[in-house]
This record gives structure tokens, sequence and C-alpha cells, in this order.
């Protein structure tokens, strides 16, 4: 097993350490902080294993399936966590989740008919918001004029889901056009 595999299976092993420390106070608020810093270091192996993949050539199987998987779970456990504890809209999470679904039926699709359809700058971008606003809400800070840049930062987050799936569906409609003739 490779480095990049080994990188997404323990971003894929630390969402339950993510969650352990992000509903329970063993030690109080410390527990919070800990979380956030394990989502941020299952989050940097996101970006490690592509660039690490790709530069030496390591790309696999495995590492195609898993890694877009491991990244879901890791983003969508945290979603789910963060409306349980109040701190999103069900609404929300639920967009963001349906348009992870939706391209992924969308690779799906392209990837039947040999097609590989490759991460677009919005969807980096969705990604980075996403990310940034899951450690705020997670953090729970209590300063003044936070609830605002929550907001902001939750808003950005949709906004950018929103425009990432339009730009997926825009630039490869006819792959979901030609599959669906077949």
């Amino acid at each position: 097993m490779n480095l990049p595999n080994k990188l997404t299976i323990l971003r894929t092993v630390m969402i339950p350490f993510f969650l352990i420390f992000l509903y329970t106070d063993f030690w109080g608020s410390g527990n919070r902080i800990i979380a956030v810093l394990i989502f941020i270091c299952a989050s940097l192996t996101d970006m490690l294993d592509g660039k690490i993949a790709r530069k030496y050539n390591l790309v696999t199987n495995f590492g195609k399936f898993m890694d877009p998987l491991a990244d879901k779970l890791l983003v969508c456990s945290a979603l789910i966590a963060l409306v349980d504890l109040g701190r999103i809209a069900a609404w929300i999470v639920i967009i963001i989740i349906a348009r992870e679904f939706i391209i992924s039926g969308f690779r799906l699709v392209a990837s039947d008919n040999g097609v590989v359809i490759a991460a677009s700058y919005w969807g980096k971008f969705k990604t980075a918001f996403q990310m940034l606003m899951i450690i705020v809400l997670a953090l729970e800070l209590h300063i003044p004029y936070i609830g605002i840049v929550e907001s902001v930062l939750v808003y950005a987050a949709l906004a950018l889901t929103l425009i990432s799936l339009a730009d997926y569906i825009a630039k490869n409609y006819k792959v979901f056009a030609e599959g669906s003739s077949k």
C-alpha cells in the first residue's frame, strides 16, 4: 500500500476521533480545539495524498475510489454533527450533501463512458470554504461578531456549492446526455 492510500485510510480513521471530541467534554472547551485539530489534519491529508499520488505517479484504483469517499465521509460527518449540535441549519446541509451525491453520480456516468471529470476551481473553492466553515462552527467561539463571520462562511459555502454544481453540469452535461442514450 503506497503513501497516498495510507493517508486516505488515515483520514477515514480520524473521522470517529473527530466526532468523539466534538461531542464530548472530557477536557471542557479543549475538546472542541482537539476536534478541530483532528479535522484540520484530516483535511490536510486530503491535499497531501493527491499531490503525492500525482507527483510520484502513485495513482491507484483504490485511491481513485477511496479518496473522494473519504473526503465525503469527513465533510458529511462533520456537517451532520454540526446540525445535531444546532450549529448549522439542516436544509443547508441537505443541499451540500445533495450536491455531493449529484456530482458523484455524474462522475459515475462519465466513468462508464470513459471520461474522467476533474475537480474544477469552483469545486476547490467550495471545499476550502466548507472546511473553513466547519472549523469555525465546530470551535463555537464566543467573541464579538463571530455570528456574522459564521453566517458569511455558511452562505458563502452554500453559494459556492451551488455555483460549483452548476459549473459541473454546464461543462459536462454532454457526458450525461450521451450516457442516457446508450
